[in-house]
């Protein structure tokens, strides 16, 4: 697989998500995760993010598992913390903590249930109003130092946010939800990016699934499955939607590639400084997902994709309300 540089870091073109392997898209298979891990890893990826709350720790016992007999240098582990939940699952309503003191008691327990002893990208999932990001990023920062971490990361920070956090340590890239359906990040997040020389790990490449190609207006969802309560996924919002994916599905056709594959390859047509990040958690979602890296984008194509799919044709939002709100990102 082609390489790319995020930042400091050289990484896969496209990186693994794993998030649905543990939490909030309905039940997966242990070991079938395992083994599209190990899929990933021999097809060339490198880059597998997750985060200490994905199932209450249960991502990164995965991960480890799935790690356990490899040569550590030959996987970027980019890894998020500050969510709060309760031993129901539920996330805590108190805010996300991601002070000094938490970057630091996180960390802990994410190097023992990975496996190893340290981490390459580091970040907090969200920022909290009342700890400012400079106090998170000097903590990141002096982990760096005592080398438990290789780079600082952000998450669904607002450009304002990048600045303050690129003014006390360098930062290797921000991660956001980009992609066909969600292109907020173009207006005043991206250009921030670039000129501060700051990467792009871009995520819900498929807008949870809807950009797949394989959604049906009549599934049903199984309890606990975050797309139960997603605005896009309700309703008329999904109608409106559904018209958009049949629509890139029909460009997808003349391209002779599935719509999955069109989505994930717009979204790294948009410069070497972004690498998706797809959520396979099968072998085979994860063979179409990797066709994309092959797939290249001429200017006409790219024309028609955005005519299939305008910029803010998107119906609803892409989290409900609350959650909406604590997005720096949306600010």
């Amino acid at each position: 697989m082609r390489q790319r540089r995020l930042g400091e870091l050289e990484v896969s073109a496209l990186g693994l998500g794993a998030l649905g392997m543990s939490d909030l898209y309905g039940p997966a298979d242990e070991q079938e995760s395992i083994a599209t891990l190990h899929a990933a890893f021999e097809a060339g990826v490198t880059l597998v993010d997750t985060g200490d709350f994905y199932g209450s720790g249960h991502n990164e016992l995965l991960i480890g598992r799935a790690l356990a007999g490899r040569r550590r240098e030959d996987v970027v582990l980019s890894v998020k913390f500050g969510a709060r939940r309760g031993p129901d699952g539920s996330f805590l309503a108190a805010g996300y903590d991601v002070s000094p003191a938490a970057v630091l008691d996180r960390l802990a327990y994410t190097l023992r249930r990975l496996g190893t002893d340290y981490v390459d990208i580091y970040r907090p999932s969200r920022f909290n109003p009342e700890i400012p990001v400079e106090d998170t990023v000097g903590a990141l920062a002096e982990l760096r130092t005592a080398g438990y971490i290789r780079a600082i990361g952000l998450s669904e920070a607002g450009a304002d946010t990048v600045r303050r956090a690129a003014a006390v340590a360098p930062i290797n890239d921000l991660q956001i939800e980009y992609s066909l359906l969600s292109r907020g990040p173009e207006r005043s997040i991206i250009p921030v990016l670039r000129e501060l020389g700051i990467g792009l790990t871009a995520y819900g490449v498929l807008s949870r699934g809807l950009l797949s190609g394989h959604w049906d207006a009549g599934r049903r969802l199984t309890a606990g499955d975050f797309r139960a309560i997603s605005p896009r996924f309700q309703g008329d919002n999904l109608a409106a939607n559904l018209r958009l994916v049949a629509a890139l599905g029909r460009v997808a056709e003349r391209l002779g590639a599935s719509t999955a594959q069109v989505a994930i390859a717009w979204v790294a047509a948009q410069g070497d400084d972004v690498v998706p990040l797809v959520g396979a958690r099968t072998r085979d979602r994860l063979d179409e997902s990797l066709g994309a890296a092959g797939l290249v984008l001429d200017a006409d194509t790219l024309r028609e994709i955005e005519t299939a799919v305008p910029a803010g044709a998107a119906a609803g939002d892409r989290y409900p309300p609350q959650a909406m709100a604590a997005l720096d990102s949306e600010r």
